[in-house]
């Protein structure tokens, strides 16, 4: 954290391991020494491995640093504040039109980084059939196969279902074509490779041996 490292004069250790400015180790030298050189080039001393055998100090812009921490703190925090739980309400008797449109913001969520509770709405009658919610919850499930996983299976929560999805990248299959040598044939093999491609020598296949007939 910004501000917790003893800078200059309150290093008070005899003795010291060196990173000057530019990040090359200077080997062991004294704290008298270390800041004489930070001064000569209008820089700080600064501790960076206090718990080290010796300590680790580097030769900085100190208030520099301190700027450069803050801002990164600050842009932590504001990614952990916008990645949350979206949710997104559905009927069980939702037309295709919706379903799709629903769905489609669903997907786009996940693509964010967020997790999204899906809610089924059950409205009188309809909640003496949570199947009907239930399959709902199934297509959704199986439309983003490929960006999300189930991280709450569905569930009653008085009137409604509720479902909790989070995403998931799958690495996609790839598909190579390699080249078979067949005699009399210009066949093809496929072959999927779920990561990278790799170049595969061609396969030289031997025609069958045609038996001669015997004689008598």
């Amino acid at each position: 954290m910004p501000g917790d490292h003893r800078v200059n004069e309150r290093i008070r250790d005899g003795q010291i391991r060196l990173i000057d400015h530019e990040g090359n180790q200077k080997g062991l030298t004294t704290v008298r020494e270390a800041l004489a050189m930070a001064r000569d080039l209008d820089l700080d001393l600064v501790e960076i491995a206090p718990t080290a055998a010796p300590p680790v100090c580097r030769i900085m812009d100190y208030g520099k640093f301190k700027f450069d921490e803050a801002q990164k703190a600050k842009e932590s925090r504001r990614k952990t504040q916008n990645v949350g739980v979206k949710e997104m309400k559905y009927r069980p008797k939702i037309g295709d039109g919706d379903f799709n449109t629903k769905t489609r913001q669903v997907e786009k969520f996940l693509g964010e980084g967020h997790k999204v509770k899906v809610t089924i709405m059950f409205r009188g009658r309809e909640a003496a059939h949570p199947e009907l919610g239930k399959k709902i919850l199934d297509r959704i499930v199986e439309k983003l196969e490929e960006v999300a996983k189930v991280e709450s299976a569905p569930k009653l929560d008085g009137r409604n279902m509720i479902m909790v999805l989070g995403p998931d990248k799958k690495p996609k299959a790839k598909v190579v074509e390699v080249g078979v040598s067949v005699p009399g044939s210009t066949a093809s093999a496929v072959v999927v490779e779920p990561t990278t491609v790799t170049e595969v020598a061609p396969v030289v296949v031997a025609a069958p041996i045609e038996e001669s007939p015997k004689e008598n």
